[in-house]
């Protein structure tokens, strides 16, 4: 079955940075659209950043320049450098597969930029 495991989440200070891990299993990663969304209290859960196959980036227009979506095939891994951190950027952060029989979420890791 699909399984998402999200890692990296803290608290850190408005400026700094973090990088979040998604490590995946059960589906064919390398050319499957990977995706990462946050939520933050009282908001809809948005897209921040997707990427298919390593490819086909895009990036949230609020993320643009600070945030980086990477993969490692051979780690089935999909990544989220976050730089320049933003009180604003605090949320839950989810990791997201869509396969061809579904779209499947991680348990989240949270985010908090404060001083």
């Amino acid at each position: 079955q699909v399984q998402l495991a999200e890692s990296g989440g803290g608290l850190v200070q408005p400026g700094g940075s973090l990088r979040l891990s998604c490590a995946a299993s059960g589906f064919t990663f390398s050319n499957s659209a990977m995706s990462w969304y946050r939520q933050a209290p009282g908001k809809e859960r948005e897209l921040v950043a997707s990427t298919v196959g390593g490819g086909g980036i895009s990036y949230a227009d609020s993320v643009k320049g600070r945030f980086t979506i990477s993969t490692d095939n051979a780690k089935n891994t999909v990544y989220l450098q976050m730089n320049s951190l933003k009180p604003e950027d605090t949320a839950v952060y989810y990791c997201g597969a869509r396969v061809w029989y579904g779209s499947f979420w991680g348990q989240g890791t949270q985010v908090t930029v404060s001083s």
